[in-house]
This record gives structure tokens, C-alpha cells and sequence, in this order.
């Protein structure tokens, strides 16, 4: 097919680094797959902005690749019989922008497999508001849920509150009735957490000290989206039969802690994966969605940007100036 179509393209340049430059391609130019999408929207997040700027081996595996994590569209053709030409279908995870072309292209090819159909009281604007970071709060929650965690059980803690996961996972955990404590080194972002339903706030210096063995419990449990030393002083503050759905590495990979909670207080760390989810898990996780995240917030935490504004407010997701989810319009 020779109709041509925008895309940001990350080639090796003479450095040997990633570079990214918005370009021409057709459908012969994208990976055999099975099935084609008109891509509408693809979103911003904190792994997209270390792609975009020259993170080369821990993000983009293989280059040429287009970046963008998340993508959703419209189906254009597909080999599965489960699908038809003119379904809405959202993408997340499956390795995009890592081994598979990503969502920063008005055109892809992808595999039907990857695919999730949009879900009814969801548009697809709101489906790319949600995207990985909307996804991975909901299976945060979940897992939470899955180890009978209650909102009569107790407070709940959110580190990384102000970001893409954070924000989602406040406001979703708040629809659910819970009492929810927000962790964040910004004071100005307090009145938007409380819009989204956060109660109280604890400062993101509290959490970033040398993490004692044990400390006096406060919360029934958290979602942990920052890792480290701030993971490390979350877990000895867990209650009993507590738990931490740890979901994000931005403060480091590391984690210098004990056994101690776990064993005297039985608190359990669930790690969440939002790439290879199962089919029926992944489906269930964006039924829940449509129906436990207040739509009329996730617009108010949601910007719109056109493509070509992409690669500057990749730099400053980096600095942690983005807040709330960041929506690309490819067409636009």
C-alpha cells in the first residue's frame, strides 16, 4: 500500500544512541501482523520519555522502532474472525516500543491477540487517558482487593500520588470508598489530590530516609509507584496482613529492606506486571474501568496534546513536570 502516513521513527544515528524524528512510512514499511489499526490516540508516560530521549538498551530493544507504549483505533482489517473491520480496540503492554513498533503512528500493525475491545461508557480519548498507567492502577487495585483488603481494613497509601499511576489509583481507590493517603514531594499538586479523592498527605521526605526494620503501622496497605528507599520505608509502616501492590521504579531498581514485616506482620508485597496479562484478566481489568474510575476526573486529570508537541513534553515528564495523564492526538 503506497497511501502514506505520519509516524515518529527512532533510528541508531552515528553515536550508536536513539534518535527520533516524525517521518513518512506506508504499510509496507511496519512489521507483518495480523491485523491493522487506524491509530487515533497514544499516550505520554515517564517510560515513553526515557525512549524518546535516548534510552536506548532499557526501553527500545531493537532499532528501528517507533516508541509509544499505549495505542487505540479503529480496526481497518484482520485475519481473526473475533474482530471486524470497524471495531474499537485499545493496546497496552505486549512489549510496544520495546521489541514491537509502538503507538506514535497514525497507522499500525499489531497482532489481535494484544487486542482489548473498547468498553462500553468509555470513549477511546478516555481509554488512552487511562492507558498503561490507568491500566496498571487498576491491576494495583485488584490486588489489593485479591488479598482481602477492604476499605473498612484501613488507610491506604499511594506513593508517586501526582503522576499517571498515582493519579488513576487515587481516584479509583476513592470511587471504591477507601480512605486514601497520598505521597508527594509536591506541595501544589495537594488541591488537585484532593479533588481526585486523597484525605491526607504525607510528604515524600518522610519516606526518604533510612528505612528502619520495623516502624509503627499506619496503613492497611499501598500502591507503591516509586520503588526504592521510598518502597523500602512503605513496607515496616504496613498493618498487619497488610500489603503493597509495587508498581514503578522511578526513584531506582534497588531495594534495601528485611524480612521482618513480612514474617512478624504478614505483610505481603504483590508485584504487578501490566504487560503480559492474561486475555480474560486483562478484560476484566478494563470492564472495571469503565465502572470504578469516575470518567468526568480522569477528563480532569487528562491533557490533549497534538503529535508534534510529543518530543518537548517528553523532556519534561523526565523532570517530573507533567502531572495527571497525557493524551496523544496522532492526527492532529
Amino acid at each position: 500500500m503506497s497511501d502514506k502516513f505520519k509516524a515518529l521513527l527512532a533510528t541508531e544515528n552515528e553515536d550508536g544512541k536513539a534518535v527520533c524524528n516524525f517521518t513518512d512510512l506506508t504499510l509496507d514499511d511496519l512489521p507483518e501482523r495480523d491485523t491493522v489499526v487506524q491509530v487515533a490516540y497514544s499516550t505520554l508516560n515517564y517510560k515513553d520519555g526515557l525512549a524518546l530521549n535516548g534510552n536506548r538498551g532499557k526501553i527500545m530493544h531493537s532499532l528501528p522502532m517507533i516508541p509509544g507504549i499505549d495505542l487505540c483505533g479503529t480496526i481497518v482489517s484482520t485475519d481473526n474472525p473475533d474482530y471486524t473491520p470497524g471495531d474499537e480496540v485499545i493496546i497496552t503492554g505486549w512489549g510496544l516500543s520495546e521489541w514491537e513498533w509502538g503507538g506514535y503512528t497514525q497507522m499500525a500493525r499489531v497482532q489481535s491477540e494484544w487486542l482489548v475491545k473498547l468498553p462500553d461508557g468509555m470513549s477511546l480519548q478516555q481509554s488512552m487517558a487511562i492507558g498503561t498507567a490507568g491500566f496498571t492502577a487498576m491491576l494495583a487495585v485488584m490486588g489489593l482487593e485479591n488479598m482481602d483488603i477492604t476499605p473498612d481494613s484501613g488507610d491506604i497509601l499511594v506513593t508517586g500520588a501526582a503522576g499517571g499511576v498515582g493519579s488513576v489509583a487515587v481516584s479509583i481507590l476513592a470511587k471504591l470508598g477507601y480512605n486514601v493517603v497520598a505521597s508527594t514531594g509536591r506541595a501544589e499538586t495537594h488541591d488537585y489530590l484532593k479533588s481526585l479523592g486523597a484525605t491526607s498527605f504525607v510528604d515524600r521526605e518522610e519516606l526518604s530516609g533510612e528505612a528502619r526494620p520495623m516502624a509503627r503501622a499506619l496503613w492497611a496497605g499501598a500502591i507503591d509507584t516509586v520503588g526504592s528507599n521510598i518502597l523500602a520505608n512503605v513496607i515496616p509502616k504496613i498493618n498487619n496482613n497488610g500489603a503493597v501492590s509495587v508498581c514503578g521504579n522511578a526513584a531506582g531498581f534497588d531495594l534495601s529492606t528485611t524480612v521482618l514485616p513480612l514474617i512478624l506482620r504478614g505483610v505481603s508485597l504483590i508485584g504487578i506486571n501490566s504487560v503480559y496479562v492474561p486475555t480474560k484478566r486483562r478484560a476484566d481489568a478494563w470492564r472495571r474501568l469503565a465502572s470504578d474510575l469516575d470518567m468526568a476526573l480522569l477528563d480532569s486529570m487528562t491533557n490533549v496534546v497534538p503529535f508534534d508537541e510529543l518530543i518537548p513534553l517528553s523532556k519534561e515528564i523526565l523532570k517530573g513536570q507533567v502531572r495527571g495523564r497525557t493524551v496523544v492526538d496522532v492526527n492532529t
